[in-house]
């Protein structure tokens, strides 16, 4: 987009082809870019290519060569400020305010949506609520929320304007705002909050609030000492609802990306499915097996440092699950019997046993990429006594096992689009995807440190799983430093 916006300032029309029902979003996108009139023309979903092509191509290339109009050349700077607002009057009339909701008329259905809010009551923020809330931080309400340190943006996030720079403003997509140490208090007290919170919610806020590039479905784990600090709960439910830290602070990374980001579905956010509710869970330091390291070291954090990792669950790819029958883990690692024992030709061996065997060859069936476990530490435990003395040794068996053949990798459809059509460079052998043989063999992960596994939770053994980490982020944000 940034670079389609310096043709249009150049003085060459550009025009975007998309979907009807993407118009408006891509015309917010257009906005934000300083190029809010750009030519778009609407293609079919289901139209066959040549067909559809017929359909639209005239309007297409008048848009092209018709010049471009003062209105287009000089459009108005679009206005990125977010103000301070104060609510005066009554508690009913401030419940009523937070419960204020628009009709979307492009929704389908012209739903309604919270201007304010997830859909959920609030606590009301009070100045005496907020003042109070900002007491745990020794950051100025009025500071800007800029990056602490250095970080990889990611393509997405950068294509939309944040830097990644130390000391540059953070932007909180898809709207591209920027926020103030007191609108982030503002955010927890409305989200149920504590003062105790308020360096993990500036640290969220570092890492972009939840809103990720613009569509959500953000996770946010805490490695370090913190997590103890703010009685989080890593053992059983996790992921569910009840303990106040996990539960509130995820809650408020939702509100960020609702008040800060601008979040309106098929208006500024054109994401699919949408997203759950935002968890924020902490690592489990104590049941991590020896030798492993924790999140925090393996971003370089120093073991009594604290820090949150952002973890994306995409709004189309949540929690995959390996549920073992009840009994069934255990009876694979005491004794080597059950389906588990069977498939992996251990039955009658006592454990213990490498149990992610039994869903390794599933992992990268429809989908290329690392994975990030939610381990259990008693699953960590038995991976660690079985053989894989660090998680580094699992990351590179992982890798090792996601490759596949050449033929098997063209039935992918992301390949499509990774490789250039099959017209790029395939890394390892230097030579032009079309060349290769068919039993050429290629990985489904770029590297081993694409895999991730955060040790927390408690219970029956269940794996759970989701999308790796990427190469072109830096997802852990330092907890410290906004304290």
């Amino acid at each position: 987009m940034p670079h389609l916006s310096s043709i249009e300032k150049a003085g060459i029309p550009s025009v975007f082809i998309i979907f009807e029902d993407q118009d408006e979003c891509w015309k917010q996108a257009c906005r934000l870019n300083g190029i809010p009139d750009m030519r778009r023309i609407w293609g079919s979903r289901h139209v066959p290519g040549p067909e559809d092509v017929e359909s639209w191509i005239d309007k297409l290339l008048d848009a092209l060569v018709r010049p471009l109009t003062d209105e287009e050349k000089n459009p108005p700077e679009w206005d990125f400020s977010n103000p301070r607002y104060i609510f005066e009057g009554t508690l009913q009339e401030a419940q009523d305010f937070f419960k204020q909701a628009e009709h979307i008329p492009q929704l389908y259905n012209n739903a309604s949506i919270c201007k304010y809010t997830d859909g959920l009551p609030v606590v009301q923020p009070t100045e005496e609520l907020v003042e109070r809330m900002l007491s745990g931080t020794s950051h100025k309400p009025d500071e800007i929320i800029v990056y602490h340190a250095d970080h990889r943006a990611g393509d997405r996030i950068e294509q939309m304007g944040s830097s990644g720079k130390k000391g540059e403003p953070v932007y909180f997509m898809p709207m591209r705002r920027k926020a103030t140490v007191e609108k982030i208090a503002t955010i927890g007290v409305m989200a149920g909050c504590e003062p105790k919170h308020m360096p993990l919610l500036l640290a969220i806020a570092e890492a972009g609030g939840g809103c990720g590039d613009g569509r959500g479905g953000d996770m946010f784990v805490v490695s370090g000492p913190y997590a103890k600090e703010i009685d989080m709960n890593f053992d059983t439910n996790v992921l569910g609802p009840g303990n106040q830290s996990n539960r509130a602070i995820g809650r408020a990374a939702e509100l960020m990306w609702r008040n800060l980001g601008g979040n309106i579905p098929n208006v500024t956010n054109c994401g699919v499915w949408g997203a759950g509710l935002f968890n924020c869970i902490p690592e489990n330091d104590d049941a991590l097996p020896p030798g492993w390291a924790s999140l925090r070291e393996e971003y370089d954090f120093g073991k009594d440092e604290s820090c949150v990792y952002n973890l994306r669950i995409h709004h189309s790819r949540t929690l995959q699950r390996t549920e073992f029958m009840p009994g069934g883990y255990r009876e694979f690692q005491k004794s080597g019997h059950g389906g588990i024992g069977r498939r992996l030709g251990v039955k009658g061996i006592p454990g213990p046993h490498n149990w992610m065997e039994y869903f390794v060859d599933s992992l990268w069936k429809n989908w290329e990429g690392g994975k990030t476990f939610l381990m259990l530490p008693e699953m960590a435990r038995d991976l660690q006594l079985y053989g894989f003395k660090t998680k580094d040794e699992v990351y590179e068996w992982l890798y090792n096992k996601s490759f596949m053949t050449v033929r098997e990798y063209r039935t992918h459809q992301r390949p499509d689009v990774t490789t250039n059509a099959w017209k790029g460079i395939e890394a390892t052998s230097g030579k032009p995807w079309k060349e290769l043989d068919e039993d050429y063999m290629v990985p489904a992960v770029g590297d081993p440190f694409e895999n991730c596994i955060i040790v927390t939770g408690g219970g029956e053994e269940v794996g759970l799983w989701t999308d790796g980490r990427s190469a072109r982020s830096d997802p852990a944000y330092s907890i410290d430093a906004w304290r």
